[in-house]
């Protein structure tokens, strides 16, 4: 994952963007690099189909390459399947990598992160939202000099300085090269004959269409194929051979495809439509079976659209998964709009994505935990789909609230609080039957509100959810009220009121056999009030008992958490080694997870431990780079006295044995530092000394500091009679 202090870009093992290879663009590229160097605004504008989004991803590349080492960092924004315009900023964050908990605009998140950084941002496929993206894309423009921006869509964003770069279809070579090229990847050889060479003028050379075309060899000559396209275009021309305007030629095209398949093939491709993006074949199977198509039929029929290219089939860490092109999927979706059955396939396609969800959350606490963060981060864009439909449709609300709430552990687990909240806030806006569901996404936007150190919409959000549980005796969202409440207590430093509101709740919990990892995080939350008012030995117990239970069900998000509390615990029993080794499993656990929040107070507590360890200038960077984390995740350790308390004894540690001015700089050099380049560095342990060891001398320090991180070994007794050694 890219951190959020340095947005990183695709390599030139890019996403899919066209079915097509990259043929005959050297001059185009070469020249499009050239206009970005000249101008910070450049838009690729042609028609559906050409190759805007190779050609601008393919250039992109190349300007991050010609850069100085380091120097810049590029992302593309695939807005095809965005359809709310207050997802576009949404969508650039999240293609840039940048991880947000707190309750700022996307935009001011965007604006603070690339202040001052060398950035290109790929807009590609906006054509749907060109106000929204051009009121973005305008001012991150104006206040940020070093962004550039490569635009790539079917018309222009119409800002001023504004550089245009329409990209023309292949030539007939090309388009000839292109074409043969395609059939020997079926395994087919086509000479270059004045067949082929018609076929590539009557499509225009359009890649797409080219690629459409060669996939119907298998079954079709060149000549066959030409004749079959030549009657469609005399059909809808007249009779005469006058060429059609392009934007219809590739439709045409695509009609024609559509023509030659089968009904089947037909049916499929209209219904695959519903998808958001990718999908894989079990979703296909469900929401796209049924009248008229056997779900056992599916995978062979997907089949024959894979070799035809209508689908195209991508390699991912949860899988094989599948796509179509834009263009094809909106083919597709005016047809099933002209069955009348858009809306049955949509609401099947809400079910299973319904059914997904709470498949993930029962799974969240299971060995499976790190399988369902990656599903979900996959499925995303049609989970925001489905919660669309059910937050837009009458009737629908209730199943909306149900999904917001459900997919609680990607909003607090996996790093995405701030999409996770404006779903919620939606939601429970709305007026439901099922109060039910509605309490659920209440006491889940309250947790949200929690973790982003928005107190007064979290207290309203819990104390809503707990009046009105109480009195429809909903004893299981009384249950995480009570418990959230008490988090909320927590973290604003009442440990009396937490302590008696979390034991309250986890007697609930017992009560109504609810067992998973909200409510061991319940415990470990218990566990942190009892150590932050001196008894470290019921922390200790109530956190050994979060791990055992945690080990016995594979779960690895609430264990993480128990062992930053265990961790501190032992740094203050004095077994600094085991501080160390227990806070690096949790740094592991939570980095993987994208769970900002854990990874910058496993980080802070790090520093504690290193600084006791004497190393107080690699303390000092460690601080720098939990400081460059804070921002993205809410008031620097909730603002709380208990938090902070540790914080601010490495802080005077480390002044005290480094001098302020060399403690600054230290800081500077963690403040530089990136999430994964902070994190790697906060996991490499080459050497320490042990707790109790004299602090460095005041004044200039030769190791810990360097932007290298190498260090010395050092090895000595602790005070328990082990050794820790580098």
């Amino acid at each position: 994952m890219r951190g959020p202090q340095s947005p990183g870009p695709w390599t030139d093992a890019d996403p899919p963007l066209e079915l097509t290879a990259f043929v005959g663009r050297s001059t185009e590229l070469a020249a499009l690099a050239a206009a970005l160097d000249g101008a910070r605004l450049v838009t690729v504008t042609g028609v559906g189909g050409v190759g805007k989004s190779r050609l601008a991803v393919r250039a992109a590349a190349r300007w991050a390459a010609a850069a100085p080492a380091g120097g810049a960092v590029w992302g593309r924004v695939e807005l095809a399947p965005v359809r709310d315009p207050q997802f576009v900023e949404y969508a650039v964050l999240e293609a840039l990598g940048l991880t947000d908990h707190t309750a700022r605009t996307p935009r001011q998140v965007l604006l603070e992160h690339l202040a001052g950084r060398r950035v290109l941002l790929v807009l590609d496929g906006y054509e749907h939202l060109v106000e929204a993206c051009a009121g973005l894309a305008a001012e991150l423009l104006r206040r940020l000099p070093e962004l550039r921006v490569l635009a790539a869509g079917r018309r222009p964003l119409g800002l001023a300085g504004e550089r245009l770069f329409p990209l023309a279809p292949l030539g007939t070579d090309e388009a000839a090269e292109l074409f043969a090229g395609r059939a020997r990847e079926q395994g087919l050889r086509v000479t270059d004959g004045p067949e082929v060479r018609e076929l590539c003028r009557r499509l225009e050379g359009i890649p797409l269409a080219l690629e459409l075309a060669a996939g119907r060899l298998r079954a079709l000559s060149p000549a066959q194929l030409l004749q079959r396209l030549d009657d469609r275009f005399r059909l809808l021309t007249g009779g005469g051979r006058d060429a059609l305007p392009r934007h219809q030629t590739l439709r045409t095209a695509i009609g024609w495809s559509h023509e030659l398949c089968t009904p089947a093939e037909r049916l499929l491709w209209a219904r695959l439509s519903v998808f958001a993006q990718t999908f894989d074949l079990e979703a296909a199977e469900y929401v796209c079976s049924g009248d008229g198509l056997a779900a056992e039929d599916v995978l062979d029929v997907l089949s024959e659209l894979l070799a035809q290219s209508v689908v195209a089939r991508e390699e991912t860490s949860t899988g094989p998964r599948y796509r179509m092109l834009d263009t094809v999927r909106a083919y597709g979706a005016d047809w099933l709009e002209a069955t009348g059955d858009a809306a049955r396939l949509r609401r099947r396609h809400r079910d299973w994505y319904l059914g997904l969800a709470t498949w993930c959350e029962l799974e969240w606490f299971s060995p499976r935990q790190r399988e369902v963060a990656a599903r979900v981060d996959a499925e995303l864009p049609n989970l925001r789909a489905a919660l669309e439909f059910c937050l837009t449709e009458p009737e629908e609300a209730h199943l909306g609230q149900y999904l917001a709430g459900s997919l609680w552990f990607c909003w607090v687990g996996c790093g995405r609080l701030a999409e996770g909240r404006r779903w919620l806030e939606r939601s429970v806006e709305l007026d439901s039957e099922y109060e039910q569901s509605r309490l659920k996404a209440l006491w889940v936007l309250g947790y949200v509100a929690i973790l982003q150190g928005d107190t007064v919409p979290a207290f309203q959000a819990l104390r809503e959810c707990r009046e009105q549980a109480e009195r429809s005796a909903d004893a299981t969202a009384a249950a995480y009220a009570e418990h959230r409440s008490g988090c909320l207590a927590l973290v604003t430093d009442d440990m009396a009121r937490a302590e008696t509101l979390l034991r309250s709740a986890l007697d609930r919990y017992q009560e109504i056999g609810e067992l998973n990892s909200n409510v061991l995080m319940g415990q470990v939350e218990l566990a942190m009030t009892r150590a932050f008012q001196g008894d470290l030995a019921d922390a200790v117990r109530l956190c050994e008992d979060v791990r055992r239970v945690c080990e016995d069900h594979g779960e690895r998000w609430a264990r993480s958490y128990a062992l930053y509390v265990l961790a501190y615990a032992a740094w203050l029993d004095g077994d600094a080694g085991q501080a160390r080794e227990q806070l690096a499993d949790c740094l592991r656990h939570v980095h993987a997870f994208h769970d900002l929040l854990g990874s910058v107070l496993a980080i802070e507590l790090l520093a504690l431990v290193t600084v006791s360890q004497g190393d107080p200038a690699e303390a000092a960077v460690l601080q720098g780079a939990a400081a460059g984390m804070w921002p993205s995740v809410g008031l620097p350790l909730f603002g709380s006295a208990y938090f902070n308390a540790p914080h601010e004894q490495c802080e005077a540690a480390a002044r005290q044995a480094l001098g302020d001015a060399r403690y600054e700089e230290c800081v500077r050099v963690g403040a530089r530092l990136g999430r994964e380049a902070a994190v790697a560095r906060a996991l490499r342990h080459d050497g320490v000394r042990p707790l109790g060891a004299l602090p460095a001398p005041r004044g200039p320090v030769d190791q810990g500091c360097a932007e290298s991180g190498k260090r010395e070994p050092a090895a000595s007794p602790t005070r328990k009679g082990g050794e820790t050694a580098g």
